[in-house]
């Protein structure tokens, strides 16, 4: 039976236990979105205290889809000197290195990039204060994007990154697409659920046809709107189950088309759904939301409702928490 401890080898890489930091925006990096060293450091110490997988708060892909001005950027190859020392600090301390990619879509803001902002449809984002209304995408700004993320995955791998992540959660741009609230596209972007996903295997084929398809690709995927007429479960799951027919190797669940913001819910909100998805689809599924007791944390990997548990908040506060975890478990 595995439990939070144990190891766990997929896609060519091996995890030293089942304890991952999700990513995290830090607010570090310089102007240019370039990496800092507290960036560094702030992911060095997570990973010293014993955390198996790092996965690098969300990194633009491209200037138009940077979400704020102290945002990581891997849109530029003058960004990789950087990523670099950041994936060896990581990798130094035992941990697998992975970079989140992503493209804020509707939430970007012109006093931050200085561009329009572009969306799948004009629709203004629910999860920023005084939201710029969006421009629609054109086909050919679909098409840039989709590259976009290819390069960014590129340079990640270029930098020495053992995974990288794609953004497809919490309202940004890809989530934008799949959810029938924020896209009204009528062209093979948009309609049914079907349309709608079809970003998400474009973007997915170009990663792996820049970054390799040995080089294992995760996404972190909204599976549920929760909000009325959002995107639901089951065609969430439907979209999962193809990323992973396209080559997806791990699974990172979410939900909340706002992000996991709503209070009251309790810890472990998003481990329905990794139980749905563990149904239906045979790679790892890692799950967060609010989970900070190692036990409820071993549990639900004993349980196999998830096999890898993100834990933000908790880590945010206590970067040793893994270590000090793993010593409540053995004693336990």
């Amino acid at each position: 039976m595995p439990t939070l401890l144990s190891p766990l080898s997929f896609a060519g890489l091996t995890l030293r236990n089942r304890v991952a930091m999700p990513p995290m925006w830090s607010g570090k990096a310089t102007a240019e979105g370039f990496v800092t060293p507290a960036i560094i450091e702030y992911h060095r110490v997570r990973a010293a205290a014993g955390t198996a997988l790092i996965i690098v708060e969300h990194s633009f892909v491209h200037p138009q889809g940077r979400h704020s001005s102290t945002q990581l950027g891997a849109h530029d190859d003058s960004c990789v000197e950087g990523l670099s020392r950041l994936a060896a600090a990581i990798r130094a301390e035992g941990a697998v290195a992975c970079l989140q990619i992503s493209h804020a879509g509707a939430r970007a803001a012109s006093r931050v990039t200085g561009l329009r902002v572009l969306a799948p449809s004009p629709i203004a984002t629910i999860r920023e204060s005084s939201p710029d209304a969006p421009d629609q995408l054109t086909r050919s700004q679909v098409e840039e994007v989709v590259e976009a993320f290819a390069r960014a995955a590129a340079r990640a791998r270029e930098a020495g990154f053992d995974a990288v992540e794609i953004h497809a959660a919490h309202g940004f741009l890809l989530s934008q697409f799949l959810s029938p609230l924020t896209n009204h596209r009528t062209d093979e972007y948009g309609g049914d659920h079907e349309r709608r996903s079809r970003i998400h295997l474009e973007v997915l084929a170009a990663v792996r046809r820049r970054a390799g398809a040995d080089f294992p690709l995760f996404v972190r995927l909204g599976m549920h709107d929760e909000r009325p007429g959002g995107l639901t479960l089951a065609p969430a799951c439907v979209t999962a189950a193809q990323l992973v027919s396209a080559g997806a190797a791990l699974i990172d669940v979410s939900g909340g088309l706002a992000g996991s913001d709503d209070p009251g819910r309790g810890p472990g909100y998003f481990v329905g759904y990794a139980e749905a998805l563990k149904e239906v689809v045979d790679v790892p599924i890692l799950v967060a939301g609010g989970i900070a007791d190692p036990r409820m944390a071993d549990l639900i990997v004993r349980s196999r409702r998830a096999d890898i548990v993100g834990i933000g908040r908790a880590m945010l506060d206590d970067p040793d928490w893994t270590r000090t975890a793993a010593a409540a478990l053995d004693q336990a």
